[in-house]
Parts: C-alpha cells; sequence; structure tokens
C-alpha cells in the first residue's frame, strides 16, 4: 500500500487530483491524506519559508474558512463512498510549506492540480510558484490536470542524465500497476545521426519494469515541437526528471516541461533527489 498525499489550495477542491488517486485505489489501496492549504497568494504559500525575517502566517477569513471545512467533508465523503483509507489535515489555518514539505518526506507521492498554479496569475508567476513547489517536495510529485483521459500508456522522457533515469525507476517502483502500459522512452534530438544514449544499458534497465517497452527516437527540436507531440497522446502519463534548478534534462529546457503542464492535457510525473 502506497501513501499519497493530495494537497488542495484553499477553497478549490481538484476533481481531476481525487479522480487521479480514486482510480489509482482501485488498482491497488492506497493511504490518501489530504492536506488543505489556505488560500493566499501562491508566492506565500510556497515561498515564504525561504524568506528573511519572521515567517509568513496565512490568515483565513471566517468565509474561506467555511468552505474549506465543506471540501474537508466533501473529501471525507468521497473517500468514505470509494472504500479509500484516508487521513486529514484539520490544522489547516497554518498549515503551509515547511508542513507540506515535511509531510512529502514520510511519503510516496503528492499529487497537486496542476490547473490552481494557472488561475488568477500570470504565466511567468504561475510557473515560479509551480517550480517553488516541486523543488521543495522530498518524494515524486504527480501534476493532474481538472479534465484527462487516465494514462493507458506511457511517456519515459530520457536523455541519459541521473534525473532522467532516476525519474524511470521511481515511476516503475511507485506504479508497478502501470508498467504492462505501452511504454515509449523518448530521446528527442534534431540530428538524425545522434543515437539514444548508453543505449543498450537503458535497455536492459527499462525493459526489466516496463513490459510493453518501445525505444523511440523524435528527430525533432524538443524545445519547439514535443510539447505539440505530447499534447496529442491524451490517453498517456509523462514521466520527468528534475524541474528548475541549475540542472535541467536537455529535452526539458526553455520551459518544456512547463508548456506541457499548462496544455493541461496529460499527468505529468517529475521526481528529484
Amino acid at each position: 500500500m502506497k501513501k499519497i498525499i493530495i494537497a488542495f489550495e484553499g477553497t478549490h477542491f481538484s476533481e481531476g487530483a481525487f479522480e487521479f488517486a480514486r482510480r489509482l485505489n482501485e488498482l491497488q489501496p492506497v493511504l490518501l491524506t489530504g492536506v488543505f492549504l489556505p488560500q493566499t497568494e501562491l508566492a506565500n504559500v510556497w515561498s515564504y519559508g525561504d524568506a528573511l525575517g519572521a515567517p509568513f502566517t496565512p490568515v483565513m477569513e471566517t468565509e474561506e474558512a467555511e468552505v474549506v471545512k465543506q471540501n474537508i467533508a466533501h473529501f471525507e465523503k468521497r473517500c468514505i463512498g470509494n472504500g479509500i483509507d484516508f487521513r486529514v489535515h484539520k490544522d489547516f489555518y497554518e498549515l503551509a510549506l515547511p508542513e507540506l514539505k515535511n509531510e512529502s518526506r514520510f511519503a510516496d507521492l503528492v499529487i497537486l492540480g496542476s490547473e490552481i498554479f494557472y488561475q488568477d496569475t500570470g504565466l511567468q508567476f504561475s510557473r515560479h510558484y509551480l517550480k517553488e513547489a516541486l523543488q521543495h517536495m522530498e518524494c515524486p510529485v504527480l501534476l493532474v490536470p481538472e479534465h484527462f483521459e487516465f494514462p493507458e500508456s506511457t511517456v519515459l522522457a530520457y536523455d541519459g542524465s541521473e534525473e532522467a533515469l532516476f525519474a524511470i525507476k521511481q515511476f516503475a517502483y511507485i506504479f508497478p500497476e502501470l508498467t504492462d502500459h505501452e511504454t515509449l522512452l523518448v530521446y528527442a534530438s534534431p540530428d538524425s545521426d545522434v543515437d539514444f544514449p548508453d543505449i543498450i544499458q537503458i535497455e536492459e534497465l527499462a525493459a526489466r519494469h516496463f513490459s510493453d517497452l518501445t525505444l523511440y527516437k523524435l528527430n525533432v527540436d524538443p524545445k519547439k515541437h514535443f510539447s505539440f507531440w505530447m499534447a496529442e497522446r491524451k490517453s498517456s502519463i509523462l514521466v520527468s526528471g528534475s524541474y528548475g534548478g541549475t540542472e535541467f534534462l536537455q529535452l526539458f529546457k526553455k520551459s518544456f516541461v512547463q508548456d506541457i503542464i499548462a496544455t493541461h492535457k496529460v499527468p505529468v510525473f517529475i521526481a528529484h533527489k
């Protein structure tokens, strides 16, 4: 049984995130911990812990507190109705990034509704807050759009880097129930003469975990075209390495993963050390 954290922001209950958790529970029972963050400026929620001076403490208005309580009740009812073992954080008045970060240390996965990062914010700012959230989590994160098709296939983003391999292995360890799906191990390069890095070794590893594996060379510039290709694979899940920081996957430079997340088409699994 996996322990999964599902985090909700303020008055927004992500039906997409819950639906993904529900489907996972159907495949293999999970413990689902609901975390309800106060509705504040996303910048404060995700980055106040690193700010100078006294830490920011969210203040929840009475009306908002009532809506959050209703969301908690809705979460509990949905879990009971679907036979999901669950826990709930009720101390949501003071909960923010440090507490969520600490919780992620003791979880296998965090599920976030990806569209909350793009509500009422400019694209540049939403990307910054998304990066902040992902970099602080201490376990893999699954970003889920509100409307999606549950994955029937998997796309493993690969460039030969340590980060890519770590994400691939983490996905296989956490989701063995998804490893019998059609799986594409994708390496993208506009140079048709460039082959997969360490092709023998990656095939030996990946084929042990994914029973229907295909190595797929995509002869495109990933910074310009991969997101369009991925958008057509609506019943897929994308597996990616580290997000942000100084070491991007080459495949995902220049806001590559961010562009895919922003289209709200497919779930994205992200893991970093």
